[in-house]
């Protein structure tokens, strides 16, 4: 086996540059932010939305919005959906009764 002038073997330069290009790959995985020159200390919590517990902030407000009635155009009795109709009583009334087949023991003999 010869050594490189390093005084490494082949084999372990071929291992490292393998180790080399993984690690390399493996850093692009998931892609780019976006945000790589924010100062560090504010990129974390920008990158998980800033603090804010998976848009809970947004729907709250809009909660509160659609609660305090100042969208004029909303109307409860014009945007309820229309009623159900009744269910018709002949396709789901009461079975029908079944005369019985057993014999009778008093008519029987």
């Amino acid at each position: 086996m010869t050594e490189s002038p390093e005084g490494i073997p082949p084999e372990d330069d071929v291992v490292e540059a393998e180790e080399d290009a993984a690690a390399a790959e493996a850093a692009r995985i998931g892609g780019r932010s976006g945000m790589e020159g924010m100062d560090e200390a504010k990129r974390a919590s920008a990158e998980h939305g800033g603090g804010e517990a998976e848009g809970f902030e947004e729907a709250e407000e809009l909660l509160q919005e659609n609660a305090s009635h100042g969208d004029p155009t909303a109307d409860p009795l014009a945007d309820a959906p229309a009623p159900e109709a009744e269910p018709d009583p002949g396709v789901y009334g009461e079975a029908d009764e079944i005369e019985s087949t057993e014999t009778d023991p008093d008519t029987a003999g």
